[in-house]
């Protein structure tokens, strides 16, 4: 009777389904052991025995249980769970990165997204650049590189494994567009024409104004660079002020002239071919045209009269 108590127990255990009241989620980490991993599923109500399990286990030692993150969301018996565990079906954390995020909105993303602290993030992207040295010496940072595309990370990968996909993305579209020469220099630019313009068509045009002024050694102007300066010291409140113009930072293309010592964004395929191949023009000047577009302009008395109706245009909205 004992017997046959223990193997109704352990039939009923086993076969009978078990389900958390609300999804949950249980992180099964690199190194775990069955008993380890047993507990943690008994612990977050997934499985009622964590003697069952193991001895499931047991009875299939050839189907080896995978690290991850698991969620489980419906009622389900332990062969299945442990099957679950044997196939490796993990959850997915998905992070998006638009074209022209910073590496601190790449930060928050990844810590919104609840694969670890922006803090965290922000130094491993402020420190790791042995991950892009041998295309960018002059690195000092990843910003330029955590290239802009949606991502599907565990919570067992570490922050350097996320910047290093990232990383890897970029190299993988800088070698579809025959970026390999000048990349400090490219990514740079990029980074400005990815932050001054969203249209795609107006981007090789950015691009050429911004060499035209550096040809004619004229302070690029930029104001995405100030903004990237003041982020970069913790100053920047939301909004860009015309005394800011004046804020002290290498960053500031307004202070100084030429490009900036680096990268002020993470720009996409789009901004990259832009500043490789800009369209050749006279023009030295553009300002928006409040329709989400720009005016571009050969003079600085054509550039004011932009201005100045781009200033009534912003009057009549």
């Amino acid at each position: 009777m004992v017997v046959l108590a223990v193997g109704g127990w352990l039939a009923w255990t086993l076969k009978a389904p078990l389900g958390p009241s609300s999804p949950t989620l249980v992180l099964l980490r690199p190194g775990y052991s069955s008993r380890r991993i047993a507990l943690e599923l008994r612990s977050a109500g997934v499985i009622r025995s964590a003697i069952a399990f193991r001895l499931w286990h047991y009875l299939h030692p050839a189907r080896s249980l995978k690290a991850g993150e698991y969620v489980f969301e419906r009622s389900a018996d332990i062969p299945n769970i442990h099957d679950r565990l044997a196939r490796g079906d993990i959850y997915f954390h998905t992070v998006t990165i638009p074209e022209g995020y910073t590496m601190f909105d790449v930060a928050r993303s990844i810590e919104e997204a609840g694969l670890g602290s922006s803090q965290d993030f922000l130094k491993i992207a402020q420190s790791e650049m042995s991950l892009v040295a041998d295309l960018d010496p002059e690195a000092r940072s990843l910003e330029g590189y955590l290239y802009p595309e949606t991502y599907q990370f565990t919570r067992t990968q570490s922050l350097k494994d996320m910047a290093a996909a990232m990383v890897k993305q970029f190299r993988q579209v800088a070698q579809q567009i025959g970026l390999s020469s000048e990349v400090h220099r490219i990514v740079t630019m990029a980074s400005i024409v990815e932050k001054e313009t969203a249209v795609p068509e107006e981007r090789p045009l950015v691009a050429g104004v911004y060499y035209n002024r550096l040809q004619r050694k004229m302070a690029l102007d930029a104001d995405p660079s100030v903004i990237y300066a003041e982020l970069l010291a913790g100053a920047y409140q939301g909004t860009l002020h015309h005394d800011d113009l004046f804020f002290k930072s290498p960053y500031n293309t307004y202070r100084n002239p030429g490009l900036p010592p680096g990268p002020i964004a993470n720009p996409g395929r789009g901004s990259l071919e832009a500043a490789m191949h800009p369209t050749p023009s006279q023009y030295l000047f553009f300002v928006s045209d409040s329709n989400g577009h720009h005016r571009f302009a050969r003079s600085l008395e054509e550039h004011n009269q932009n201005v100045n109706a781009y200033r009534r245009a912003m009057r009549d909205k």
